[in-house]
């Protein structure tokens, strides 16, 4: 199993970047308030984006990346991207 990268819609239309091995796992956890602090105040509704590197230092690499871009940017990777 790879990583992932992964977006998530959040409470009130915000965008959550994050990476995973099991990102359905981690939504859940996420849901569940046990995920990063910025989903325990915007709780995530669901998953918008994945897309699948073959290692962590490549996910990381990404998640850097698309955390830098205005959240108009992440919403046109979102239209343009997986899932």
């Amino acid at each position: 199993m790879g990583w992932h990268l992964y977006i998530l819609e959040c409470a009130g239309g915000r965008l959550y970047t994050g990476i995973a091995r099991d990102v359905e796992a981690r939504f859940r956890a996420h849901a569940a308030g046990k995920g990063a602090k910025f989903t325990r105040s915007y709780r995530p509704e669901r998953i918008v984006f994945i897309r699948p590197f073959e290692s962590r230092a490549d996910a990381l690499r990404e998640e850097h990346a698309v955390k830098k871009l205005s959240a108009a940017a992440k919403r046109e990777l979102i239209r343009a991207g997986y899932r």
